[in-house]
């Protein structure tokens, strides 16, 4: 069984996905998103899930998704931005390097924008992320060894951070 070296969570527009390339590239490891091994299992975006099956059927695939990406990837992993909601993810991510990366919410819409197909931001999206921030924040702080923040950050300079907060090598160290 392979642990990832580093595991990424936070609200979306945090940068898991870029900061997480960023990352792999720098440690020489590869790089693994479950959103996208959601959207493989289901072979589907996450929103046609979200409309076809509805979040609870999208919890329980990102539950198996995690697991397994936890299991088996020996590099850097990112998690969507909820799934530290599940009790069993939260146990499995304590045994784990986590990084909750911290974004202010106008970062956050910058980033993301408002108009992204994003199912639990797409009615009222500034209101419904401080909701789900509310709700949230505990559990990312719950679960992280480490937590960066990502406001004014290059996400080059976000996964310098990581590194330095985790004490990583980077093998031209």
């Amino acid at each position: 069984m392979t642990s990832p070296i580093v595991v990424l969570v936070g609200p979306p527009g945090s940068g898991k996905s870029t900061v997480g390339r960023a990352l792999a590239e720098r440690l020489g490891v590869g790089f693994r998103d479950t959103d996208a091994d959601i959207e493989a299992l289901a072979g589907k975006p996450i929103p046609e899930i979200f409309i076809d099956e509805g979040e609870p059927h999208f919890r329980e695939l990102e539950v198996r998704a995690v697991r397994a990406a936890a299991e088996g990837h020996g590099g850097v992993l990112a998690l969507g931005g909820g799934a530290v909601m599940a009790e069993a993810t939260r146990e499995l991510l304590r045994e784990l390097p986590v990084v909750f990366l911290e974004v202010p919410l106008g970062d956050a819409v910058k980033r993301v924008g408002l108009d992204a197909p994003r199912p639990l931001l797409a009615v009222n999206p500034r209101a419904r992320w401080r909701e789900l921030m509310e709700a949230r924040r505990p559990l990312y702080l719950e679960v992280a060894t480490a937590v960066v923040d990502t406001a004014d950050r290059t996400p080059g300079q976000v996964a310098d951070a990581v590194l330095e907060a985790l004490e990583l090598k980077t093998p031209h160290d």
